[in-house]
C-alpha cells in the first residue's frame, strides 16, 4: 500500500482524555476514532490488525477442535428468561423492541442462544463433545467506558461453548482451551499466565483468567516468576489425548488475581520467587456444569438410555481487547511495537527524498519485490520531511524500516532499521529484500 493514496489520519498529541498508552497510541496512529462514548469506528490500520487478531484466534480454535458458527448480535428476551438471568443481569444489558412488540436484547454474551442451537439438533451422547464457536460484536453498557478498546461498550469477542456427557468429559474440553489458549497468545508476542478465578455460586475449581502483565494493569496480580517465563505448549499436542499434565505443570505454581489471592500461600513462595504487579485480562474461561442445560432442557440420551442434562463450559477472548494489551505490553516513546505475527504491515519503506530518480526507483524495485513475496508493505510514498516519516514510521510500529536516501543510493546501500531493537544496518538493496522475504541472496 502507499501511503499517499491509504487514509491513515494521525495526530501529533492525544486527546487529553486518553488515560493510559494504549488508548493515546491508538488514536494517534489513526487505528481507531470515537463515535459514541465506549463505541469507536475501527480505521484502516486498526482493522488491520484486529483481523490479524481475529486470524489467529481462529487458528488455535480450530486445531484444538472447535466448530465455527456466527450467532446474530441480537437476541430474544424469552430466551434469556428461560435460564433465569434476563431480569438478572443488570443495566449493562441493552434491551429493544422491535415494531412487532417483541422483546429483544443486543447480546453481552451467547450462554442461551448456544444452548438453544444445540438442544434443537444434537440428542445422542454419541454426537459429543461438542465445541462450538464464534467471533462476534457483543454490547455492554458499561457505566463508565474508559481506556479506549480496553473498557468500551461495544467489543469484537471470540466466545466458544463446550457440551459433554460428563464432567470427566468437561474436564478435557477445559483442558483443550485451556491449552489453545496458551498457544494462541504466545503467537502474538504475548506472555499471558493462567490464573485461578472465582467461579462464583457454581463451585468447582475449573476457572482461569488469562492475565498479561502490564504497568497499566486494571488489578493487582500474584504469581510465581516462573510462570512468566513457561513457554507455550505449541501447536504439536494430542488435543483429544490426556492434556492433563500440560495444564498440572502451569496450575500446580501459585497464580491468583487480587480477589483470588492469598497471601499466605503467596508469602510460602521463596522471596526470589514471588512475583507481584499489575495484570490486564485477555481471555476467561470457565466451566459451569448444568447451569444453562438445566433449565433450558439441554438433554442428551446417555449409554443407559436416560436423558441427561450436559455439561457445559465458556471460553472467552477479547478479541479487540487484545490490541490494547498487546500495545501496554510493547510500546515506547516513539510509539507501538508490533510482534509481526499481528502488525497491520510487516516493512515500513521511506522515501528520504521523494522525486530523486534514483531513489523512487529503488523504492519502486523494493516495493513490488515485497509485494509479490506475499510480504505486507507500506510505501511512504509523500513529500513529507525525513523527520515527520521517522516518526509517523516509529509510532505506527511496523517491525521493519526499509530507508532508501540519495547518499546510501549513491554508495550501493540501503538502511534497515529493526523497531523493536532500534539496530540498523547498510546493505545492497538485493541484500536487505532477501533478508525481508526470507530469501537466500541470489
Amino acid at each position: 500500500m502507499r501511503l499517499s493514496r491509504y487514509f491513515l489520519p494521525v495526530l501529533k498529541e492525544a486527546p487529553s482524555d486518553a488515560q493510559i498508552a494504549s488508548h493515546q497510541l491508538m488514536l494517534r496512529a489513526g487505528m481507531i476514532r470515537q463515535e459514541a462514548a465506549g463505541i469507536y469506528a475501527w480505521l484502516p490500520l486498526g482493522l488491520r490488525v484486529l483481523n490479524k487478531i481475529e486470524q489467529i484466534v481462529r487458528e488455535e480454535m480450530d486445531r484444538a477442535g472447535a466448530i465455527e458458527l456466527l450467532m446474530p448480535t441480537l437476541q430474544l428476551a424469552d430466551l434469556w428468561r428461560e435460564s433465569g438471568r434476563y431480569d438478572a443481569y443488570g443495566p449493562e444489558m441493552l434491551r429493544i423492541t422491535d415494531r412487532h412488540e417483541r422483546e429483544l436484547l443486543y447480546g453481552p454474551t451467547n450462554e442461551e442462544m448456544v444452548t438453544e442451537i444445540f438442544r434443537a439438533s444434537v440428542r445422542s451422547y454419541k454426537d459429543l463433545p461438542k465445541n462450538l464457536y464464534h467471533v462476534q460484536w457483543k454490547f455492554r453498557d458499561e457505566r463508565r467506558p474508559r481506556f479506549g478498546v480496553m473498557r468500551g461498550r461495544e467489543f469484537l469477542m471470540k466466545d466458544a461453548y463446550s457440551f459433554d456427557l460428563d464432567a470427566e468429559g468437561a474436564r478435557k474440553s477445559y483442558n483443550r482451551m485451556f491449552v489453545a489458549y496458551l498457544n494462541l497468545f504466545s503467537r502474538m508476542g504475548l506472555k499471558a499466565v493462567p490464573m485461578r478465578a472465582d467461579t462464583g455460586p457454581i463451585g468447582g475449581d475449573l476457572s482461569h483468567e488469562f492475565i498479561v502483565l502490564a504497568e497499566t494493569g486494571e488489578s493487582a496480580v500474584f504469581c510465581h516468576k516462573d510462570l512468566v517465563e513457561m513457554a507455550a505448549p505449541g501447536p504439536d499436542v494430542d488435543w483429544y489425548g490426556d492434556l492433563q499434565p500440560l495444564v498440572n505443570e502451569r496450575t500446580a505454581l501459585y497464580a491468583a488475581t487480587e480477589e483470588m489471592h492469598d497471601e499466605a500461600a503467596f508469602d510460602a513462595i521463596p522471596e526470589g520467587e514471588r512475583l507481584s504487579a499489575r495484570g490486564i485480562e485477555v481471555g476467561h474461561i470457565f466451566s459451569f456444569g448444568t447451569k444453562y442445560s438445566e433449565p433450558m432442557k439441554a438433554l442428551v440420551m446417555g449409554p443407559d438410555g436416560k436423558e441427561t442434562p450436559v455439561q457445559m463450559g465458556s471460553y472467552g477472548v477479547g478479541v479487540s481487547r487484545l490490541l490494547g494489551a498487546i500495545i501496554e505490553a510493547s510500546h515506547d516513546d516513539g510509539g507501538i511495537i508490533w510482534p509481526e505475527s499481528v502488525a497491520p504491515f510487516h516493512v515500513g519503506i521511506v522515501n528520504m527524498r521523494q522525486g530523486d530518480a534514483a531513489c523512487d526507483a529503488a523504492c519502486d524495485e523494493a516495493y513490488k519485490a515485497l509485494q509479490a513475496a506475499g510480504v505486507d508493505v507500506l510505501y511512504d510514498d509523500t513529500d513529507a520531511r525525513g523527520g515527520a516519516k521517522f516518526a509517523t514510521m516509529d509510532l505506527i510500529g511496523l517491525p521493519w524500516q526499509l530507508i532508501v536516501g540519495p547518499k546510501g543510493i549513491a554508495e550501493g546501500v540501503v538502511e534497515l532499521k529493526n523497531r523493536k531493537t532500534g539496530e540498523r544496518v547498510s546493505e545492497p538493496l538485493d541484500a536487505v529484500i532477501a533478508r525481508l522475504t526470507g530469501k537466500a541472496a541470489a
